[in-house]
């Protein structure tokens, strides 16, 4: 009995000595920064460990969470690190946990800052899967939450509507709305208000050297979240989902211009141009000083063949904007309209040869002339702000043809040439 006893205290202690003995030498290469080889130490050995005592597990997933974090597997990395916090808490020791702590807040930025890296290098989808681990290493946390967002942005950019829609819908249900606290001082120096951290704001506001302390709040996503999955919608071909979805954005925020211009855009990708001309409307109500909303207005009525109010909204988004040149282009396109009905009586004229008749062509040739010297003062500008508006600049040249100014329809042709060139 007692060489039994003997023997089993022996197998348990060169069992227990074989998980040290791998363990140290995982440890040492990690020490040496040879990742990949201490990771294939802990796998070959990962039955023989986890089969011991707990001390031991929470050591390997230590050891193995370390070396996926260096070897660039930051989600797998954090799944080892947690389950050796939560195998040292079991047995009340902590070891491992301030370090494994450490190593799951830098695995994570790890994490973010190559989905960053990934969307500036336009690879949308890559970023995504990023930021939606990024998510799962930790779905409770407000900023863990934030990652979901960025990731359903991404994941539209790389047109992966579906997974877009998933997230955006994730995040509706959860009621995120991503606002958060923004803190303010104003430098009695300077007198030019700047943003700080929140411990700076709690040291600055109580400072005689700054003034107007003060706690503002961002502008939530909840609305975006709901518009893009509207947009989505759309993209889907479900326009009855889309609608529902955009009118629920802006039941949550009435006033939102930029939701009011996602809707009436979701009515002009559906074909609706009265509602879509409706809700402009609105949205000039809304913000009246706005020149694109004024120009939308002016493409609008004009498509529908109220060319005076289109004129109209497109004269009022020059004033609020003369830099704009589609508003140049369209107008003169507008004034251009009136040339069919005048030339379409001309050509009725044409051939008669009676004197009222010759006067009345006359009449009509004068008022044909009027319409596009009208013209003129838009394109005009138009070349002044855009000196390479080829559209601009041939339709400068036949009327300056057509009204006989010689000077002005050869220096056009020159400059066609010339960008031609």
């Amino acid at each position: 009995m007692k060489n039994i006893f003997y023997t089993l205290i022996l197998t348990i202690s060169v069992f227990a000595f074989g998980q040290k003995k791998e363990l140290k030498q995982a440890q040492k290469l990690i020490d040496q920064e040879f990742f990949s080889e201490a990771l294939d130490v802990l796998s070959n050995n990962k039955d023989l460990i986890l089969a011991s005592d707990v001390k031991y597990q929470a050591q390997y997933y230590y050891l193995n969470g370390w070396a996926l974090k260096e070897d660039s597997q930051s989600f797998k990395a954090v799944v080892s690190l947690r389950k050796s916090i939560e195998l040292e808490r079991s047995i009340r020791q902590k070891k491992y946990i301030e370090n494994a702590n450490f190593l799951i807040q830098n695995a994570e930025a790890d994490l973010v800052n190559a989905a960053v890296q990934d969307n500036k290098n336009d690879k949308f989808l890559e970023a995504s899967k990023k930021l939606y681990n990024a998510y799962l290493m930790n779905p409770d946390k407000e900023e863990n939450i934030s990652y979901l967002y960025y990731s359903a942005s991404s994941a539209v950019n790389s047109k992966e509507y579906d997974t877009a829609l998933e997230y955006y819908l994730k995040l509706k249900n959860m009621g995120y709305t991503g606002v958060v606290s923004e803190y303010f001082v104003t430098p009695i120096e300077s007198e030019i208000e700047e943003k700080v951290s929140e411990t700076e704001y709690n040291l600055f506001k109580s400072s005689k050297d700054y003034t107007n302390q003060r706690i503002g709040k961002t502008e939530s996503r909840l609305p975006e979240i709901v518009k893009n999955i509207a947009l989505i919608y759309v993209q889907k071909g479900e326009n009855d989902k889309a609608i529902s979805a955009i009118k629920e954005a802006r039941a949550i925020n009435p006033d939102d211009v930029n939701l009011i211009l996602s809707e009436a855009d979701l009515y002009i990708k559906i074909g609706d141009k009265n509602k879509f001309k409706e809700l402009m409307e609105q949205a000039v109500e809304k913000d009246p000083n706005n020149a694109i909303l004024y120009y939308n207005l002016g493409v609008i009525n004009g498509e529908q063949g109220e060319f005076k109010i289109a004129k109209e909204f497109y004269l009022k988004a020059l004033e609020l904007d003369d830099t704009y040149t589609a508003s140049y282009l369209n107008l003169v396109g507008l004034i251009l309209e009136g040339e069919g009905p005048i030339v379409e009586k001309m050509n009725k004229l044409v051939t008669s040869r009676k004197a009222s008749d010759m006067d009345k062509y006359d009449e009509l040739e004068n008022d044909r002339v009027n319409l596009y010297k009208e013209c003129l003062p838009y394109l005009e500008k138009l070349i002044e702000i855009d000196p390479s508006n080829i559209e601009a600049l041939k339709t400068a040249k036949n009327i300056y043809y057509t009204i006989d100014d010689t000077d002005n329809f050869k220096l056009m042709n020159v400059k066609l040439q010339e960008l031609e060139n």
